[in-house]
């Protein structure tokens, strides 16, 4: 599996690791003081970057994703509790383990918020439509077994893993 790289968002990885708590069930840990400050900023940064469209992108791909949801998220349930900087970076650890070569479908497991998660984060054939803007514009410039860098849509913040 290959970690996509692209020139407009910052290099993942600098920074303290938050805690790994808040997984599937959604809680967050607490982060020791400050460590979401700037780690949690520049996370939050590159996760916003702009990605333009592809020319010639297919019309349909198959894709797998993390998901990390924050208080606020568009379908995040009350139970909840991390904050827009704790999500980015529980989401950058999980983009580290796969670095270090995790397998996606355990990442998934550790990390996900997704209700689907226990089809390895599988959310099937798309179309650039079925799918948030920012969400279409990383997984569709992908390449087949490609992985994204850390992209925010309205529910939280993805890894995707372009399958096909």
């Amino acid at each position: 599996m290959k970690i996509a790289t692209f020139a407009h968002t910052t290099a993942l990885g600098a920074g303290p690791a938050p805690p790994a708590g808040g997984g599937a069930a959604g809680g967050a840990a607490a982060a020791p003081a400050g460590a979401a400050g700037g780690a949690g900023a520049r996370c939050v940064a590159a996760a916003e970057a702009k990605r333009p469209r592809k020319a010639d992108e297919p019309d349909r791909i198959t894709a797998k994703h993390i998901l990390v949801r924050y208080a606020g998220a568009r379908g995040a349930p009350a139970t909840v509790t991390r904050t827009r900087e704790q999500a980015c970076l529980r989401v950058e650890e999980a983009l580290g383990k796969l670095k270090e070569g995790t397998s996606f479908g355990d990442a998934v497991s550790a990390y996900s918020d997704q209700p689907g998660a226990s089809n390895d984060g599988s959310v099937g054939s798309v179309q650039r439509a079925d799918v948030a803007p920012a969400f279409a514009d990383a997984a569709f410039e992908l390449q087949a077994g490609e992985v994204s860098e850390v992209v925010e849509t309205p529910f939280g913040f993805h890894v995707i893993l372009r399958v096909e």
